[in-house]
This record gives structure tokens, C-alpha cells and sequence, in this order.
């Protein structure tokens, strides 16, 4: 079956399994990404939580600006990597303030997604993953996200080839995704990832998606 093809099906089982999930509207963009940075390698409740500290110690992002690295990781530690997201964070509100003028990223939604990508990307600590999230989230752009989840489920359906990274996923799985599609399907795949094809306990008995899964075809049929 062709990719395409099959990642159509694949985005209407899950659909009517799971319902269509409907972007909430823009964000502020500046906010989304900071959210998404500190997000890497850790659960949304502890990203939460470190951002909920940041902002209760920093409310503006000129004081976070103005703080001393140190205490920026002090407040995000539960995220972990907080050195390293701390850095992130006052490198690139750094450079904002000096290119810009101002602390906001509004005017990425006057921007082509290619080149508001290549713009975010261009930061150390901010990769692919982070500026499709910020773009998706915030301004309802159509790019899809790869996270872990998505990833491993991409890979167990044949939709990506065993050795395509998570990154190098970012670039593959767009071009087949139904157009309109990426936020629904980025979404469900989540979902579906952690309720149903979760990483070493597959719920294959549960799963509407077992005819297109070569991981279910290949190791658990069989058996």
C-alpha cells in the first residue's frame, strides 16, 4: 500500500476512535516556545510545574532576561536539564531583545513556516521538534511535530523505514500526512501512543490499527 494511502486510512481509524481534535487558537508564540523547550525530555506535569515557578519568580520575561543564569535553573530544576534549558532560555531571549527590540515573537506569524523554522532552528537548544511544536501550537500552522510517541508508532506501522530517526522523521512523515491533518493526527498519535501503543506493554488486543502494524503482523500474530 502506498505511504500516503495508508497514512490516510491510519488518520480516519483513529478519528473515529478516538474524535478530531480542534486547535484551541493562537498562543502567545514566545510563551509556547519557552513552554516547549523546558518540555524536552520530561512529562508535561513537571514542565508545568517548572514553568509555573519560572514565571512565579520571573512574571516578566525582561526580569528572566535580567537573571542570572544560576537562578533560572534553580527555579526550572524540576524539568531537569536545567543548566542547559536555562541557557536556552537567557541565549535566546537575549538575542531576541538585541535583533528585535522587544521580548515577542509575534511576528512569526507573518513569516513563511520554512523560514520561521530555519529562524528557531538556527538557536543551540532548539531543535526541529521544539520549533514544529511552537508553530503547530501557537499558530496553528500545518507542520507536524515528532515526539517520541509518534515516532515509535510510525515506525511499528511502516510508515517511516527502521533506521529514520526521530529527526530525520520530522522531514519524512510531512509529506505524507492528509493535507489540513497534521494537528489532528499529531495529536491522536499522542494519545494513541500513551493509552494504547505504549512502549514495552502494546495493547495490540485493544488496537483498531493491528491490519496496517507490521510490529503486530511480524512479532505478535505469529505467536
Amino acid at each position: 500500500m502506498e505511504l500516503r494511502q495508508k497514512a490516510h486510512i491510519i488518520s480516519n481509524i483513529l478519528e473515529q476512535f478516538i474524535g478530531v481534535p480542534k486547535w484551541d487558537g493562537a498562543e502567545d508564540v514566545l510563551e509556547c516556545l519557552i513552554l516547549t523547550i523546558l518540555s524536552q525530555n520530561t512529562t508535561d506535569v513537571s514542565r508545568d510545574k517548572g514553568y509555573a515557578q519560572l514565571r512565579k519568580k520571573y512574571p516578566t520575561w525582561e526580569q528572566v532576561l535580567r537573571a542570572r543564569n544560576k537562578s533560572i535553573e534553580e527555579q526550572i530544576r524540576i524539568v531537569g536539564l536545567g543548566k542547559q534549558k536555562a541557557e536556552t532560555i537567557k541565549n535566546f531571549l537575549t538575542w531576541l531583545n538585541n535583533e528585535y527590540g522587544e521580548l515577542s515573537l509575534e511576528f512569526i506569524h507573518e513569516m513563511d513556516t520554512d523560514e520561521a523554522i530555519q529562524l528557531l532552528c538556527q538557536h543551540k537548544g532548539i531543535g526541529i521538534k521544539t520549533a514544529s511544536v511552537t508553530l503547530s501550537f501557537a499558530c496553528g500552522r500545518d507542520v507536524f511535530p515528532v515526539d517520541t510517541h509518534i515516532h515509535r508508532i510510525a515506525l511499528r506501522l511502516g510508515l517511516i523505514q527502521p533506521n529514520c530517526s526521530a529527526e530525520k522523521a520530522h522531514h519524512e512523515l510531512p509529506l505524507i500526512i492528509p493535507e489540513g491533518k497534521s494537528y489532528p493526527f499529531h495529536m491522536n498519535l499522542i494519545y494513541f501512543g500513551r493509552q494504547i501503543c505504549n512502549a514495552r506493554k502494546p495493547l495490540c488486543d485493544q488496537c483498531p490499527l493491528t491490519e496496517y502494524c507490521l510490529y503486530y503482523n511480524e512479532k505478535i500474530r505469529l505467536y
